[in-house]
């Protein structure tokens, strides 16, 4: 009995001792375990859809809720440097877990320096009136600096994600002037086409926009581009369907569909006096997501990259095909059957995507 009171009497004495000793080797591992943080560039942040992103990126939306960034924001225009130490203070303020230091600086150089992702919303707004071609010449000499200033100062592995129209001929011209950056590493955004296109059909079905997947954006993010749906399956309470059976309209499928998807930016745009920045900050952080994390199987998503020659399209295009992420890398998906319609709407975007190509390479000579 004496021998028992002992022995409580020195568990009492020596648990304090223990549990700071549990506490003091727990918060070391926590320390240990918890990952570098990832630089994010992001151009062009003192704009919309930098406003709405970058929140988004600092609360884990992107890169998932355990990893911490620094954030890079720049912004070309000189005016702007007001505007990006405004943004720097509110990201400071909300006083994000997962933030760990924002830069905001006009000097493109400083901006790239060791970034691991690079969001490249930045480029010349297309105005009233002003043709496609003219705002791609404009945006010519803006991508040959930031290219050259990615290529020279981004991490080896730095993924680029290319926003800015025209996404992919400004994502091709970025590939030219960053021949250090692996071409798999440059991209361009389609999945907002992707997103809207599984909502549109969510919305015909009457479910819910995750029950949809494998819907495809072929070619340019453009009015060109094509939502295809011959693939796209739907979950039922009975296991997958095919999206096109159940809704058993070729005609809604060929003309108000496509026409919809197509032509959504432009009906935001009325509806609320100025382009997407909401939509779009969302469907950039699902590009990235899905790239560094993977697709979920049996699951594909639409992602511009550098054909192959997959499909017929002629290599080197930056082109948006159905895609499979794993490993933090890319694959275009293969096999999947062509019809006739399909065929044709694939190749007119191409024929739209090869002379924008064509004149922004005209562009260049004349730098």
């Amino acid at each position: 009995m004496e021998y028992l009171e002992l022995l409580l009497k020195g568990l009492v004495v020596l648990f304090p001792f223990a549990f700071c000793w549990m506490l003091i080797t727990y918060k070391w591992s926590f320390r240990k375990t918890e990952k570098e943080p990832i630089k994010v560039l992001v151009t062009g942040a003192a704009g919309q859809i930098g406003y709405a992103i970058l929140p988004m990126i600092a609360r884990g939306v992107m890169l998932g809720p355990d990893q911490p960034v620094t954030l890079h924001l720049f912004d070309n225009i000189k005016q702007a440097n007001e505007a990006l130490n405004g943004i720097k203070m509110e990201l400071i303020d909300a006083a994000f877990p997962l933030l760990k230091g924002v830069i905001a600086t006009t000097d493109i150089v400083e901006a790239c320096k060791n970034v691991n992702i690079a969001v490249m919303l930045g480029g010349f707004l297309r105005k009233e009136g002003m043709e496609r071609m003219d705002m791609m010449s404009k945006n010519v000499s803006m991508y040959m600096a930031q290219a050259s200033a990615l290529g020279k100062h981004a991490a080896a592995d730095c993924k680029v994600l290319v926003f800015a129209k025209p996404s992919n001929t400004n994502a091709l011209i970025l590939k030219e002037f960053a021949p250090s950056i692996p071409e798999k590493n440059i991209t361009c955004l389609t999945r907002l086409d992707h997103n809207r296109a599984l909502n549109q059909i969510a919305k015909r079905l009457k479910v819910h926009a995750s029950d949809v997947k494998n819907i495809i954006i072929w070619g340019n993010h453009s009015s060109t581009h094509y939502p295809d749906v011959n693939h796209a399956t739907f979950t039922t309470k009975n296991g997958e369907r095919l999206v096109r059976e159940h809704v058993a309209d070729d005609h809604w499928l060929k003309t108000e569909f496509i026409n919809t998807v197509q032509h959504r930016g432009l009906a935001i745009i009325k509806a609320r006096k100025a382009s997407s920045a909401l939509s779009a900050a969302s469907a950039a952080c699902d590009h990235v997501h899905d790239w560094v994390f993977g697709t979920p199987k049996g699951t594909w998503v639409s992602m511009g990259v550098c054909s192959d020659g997959s499909y017929g399209i002629e290599p080197g295009l930056i082109y948006s095909f159905p895609v499979k992420c794993e490993n933090g890398k890319w694959s275009i998906v293969q096999g999947l059957k062509i019809d006739e319609f399909s065929r044709a709407k694939m190749d007119a975007t191409a024929k739209e995507l090869i002379e924008e190509a064509s004149f922004a390479k005209s562009c260049l000579n004349e730098q």
